[in-house]
């Protein structure tokens, strides 16, 4: 099982018939994460007319929360909390603030604008996909750590950690449905010389082509 999480928010900005929708992103945990940085925004952009918000919280988005702020009904929050669930982000928050530039967008006109801001702000964040699996250790000589190295890439798996000493050891982060057949296909790979030790379930992620433990 894997999640799609903010793991560094963002902002981005674009501009409607002179009316500047800029948005703000940041990964949350709660409901009061949420409004503290709704809050933040609000004093930060206190001059614009709308500051209209979305944001989603647990395993399940069990927790969803939008708001127009002043915008016709259902143009602006929940516009943007589609945004969300269609990415099927977890656990972030994400407030667009409007500054009105003279010319009405019409309600369609709105609920396009709002949406491009919140995927302009998704496109400049840092979203990652986080697993729950086991570091792998593989031990090996020398003869067979290319082996080892092809069947790693062939299965996207990418290693932790390479140490070179009388025997290399490969320790890698594996997604837990993976192991088992894993370790068989290694086996089979290097004729049984291989030697494992499975870690503790944990949640890792690939950030930017390197292996992050949470």
């Amino acid at each position: 099982m894997s999640v799609k999480i903010l793991y560094q928010g963002g902002s981005g900005e674009i501009v409607e018939k002179k009316s500047r929708f800029i948005a703000n992103l940041e990964k949350i945990n709660t409901e009061e994460e949420a409004l503290a940085f709704i809050g933040k925004m609000k004093k930060q952009y206190w001059d614009a007319r709308h500051n209209c918000y979305a944001f989603v919280a647990g395993e399940n988005h069990n927790l969803q929360r939008c708001s127009d702020d002043g915008e016709p009904a259902g143009t602006a929050g929940r516009p943007m909390l589609e945004v969300l669930l269609k990415e099927d982000i977890h656990n972030m928050v994400v407030v667009v603030t409007r500054y009105f530039g003279g010319t009405l967008l019409g309600t369609g006109g709105l609920v396009r604008a709002y949406q491009k801001a919140v995927q302009e702000g998704l496109h400049n964040s840092v979203v990652i996909e986080k697993s729950q699996g086991r570091v792998l250790g593989v031990s090996c000589d020398y003869n067979s750590i290319g082996k080892i190295q092809y069947i790693l890439a062939k299965n996207q798996i990418t290693a932790i950690d390479t140490s070179y000493t009388d025997k290399v050891v490969t320790e890698a982060a594996v997604p837990v449905g993976m192991v088992e057949a894993l370790q068989k296909e290694i086996t089979e790979g290097t004729s049984g010389t291989a030697q494992f030790q499975v870690g503790d379930l944990m949640e890792f992620a690939l950030v930017e082509g390197q292996i992050k433990i949470f």
